[in-house]
């Protein structure tokens, strides 16, 4: 069975990124075949690198805002490595329509809100300042617009009385570490249907 080549974009610890690498073993459709951070102090790439995954960085800030020519380099270890999927996993950069289109249709993100609610940054803050009952987390696909793209799986929480941003959204990383590589094995396999966990 040829595998799957799956490239994980991120910019910090990289734990989603963890969760999908540990998922993709044994009968797994995919595996990883490179980490590629916008900064080179991120945790994750030291992680990936122990797990014996090739590693890439592509600093955005010597491009100083020209995103055009920051996404020409940041897609070439992508197609480097031959990826056929590419996993957003707390990748902190907004990509062009230019970058996004070149992958469309296998590329994932996943994103912490019930979207369509709260795209964008503080998601915790803004449900409990909502007075949402639940909250939770989001794999879609990423088309150009940020955070919208058909939704793939959702998984939710309940939002407690007292609960302060920090408290939910560690409730929600939970979460996303069962949501993402669950979605992303059944993608690897070619079922898009919608995957709802509680």
């Amino acid at each position: 069975m040829s595998h799957k080549k799956v490239a994980i974009l991120i910019s910090g610890g990289g734990s989603n990124m963890v969760s999908l690498v540990e998922s993709m073993t044994g009968d797994h459709p995919a595996r990883p075949c490179l980490v590629l951070s916008n900064n080179a102090d991120a945790g994750g790439l030291q992680k990936a690198a122990a797990a014996g995954i090739a590693t890439a960085v592509v600093d955005h800030r010597p491009f100083k805002g020209d995103r055009a020519a920051f996404e020409e380099d940041l897609v070439k270890p992508i197609l480097e490595a031959g990826a056929d999927i590419v996993c957003l996993a707390g990748f902190m950069r907004v990509l062009t329509a230019g970058f996004v289109s070149q992958f469309q249709g296998r590329m994932l993100n996943i994103h912490p809100s019930l979207l369509p609610k709260y795209k964008g940054l503080h998601t915790h803050a803004r449900a409990i300042e909502a007075g949402d009952a639940e909250h939770g987390c989001t794999v879609h696909e990423v088309t150009p617009a940020l955070d919208d793209g058909p939704i793939l799986g959702q998984a939710r929480v309940p939002i407690l009385p007292d609960d302060t941003p920090d408290e939910l959204a560690a409730r929600v990383l939970v979460q996303e570490h069962r949501l993402y590589p669950a979605v992303l094995r059944r993608y690897a396999a070619g079922d898009r249907s919608r995957l709802d966990l509680t």
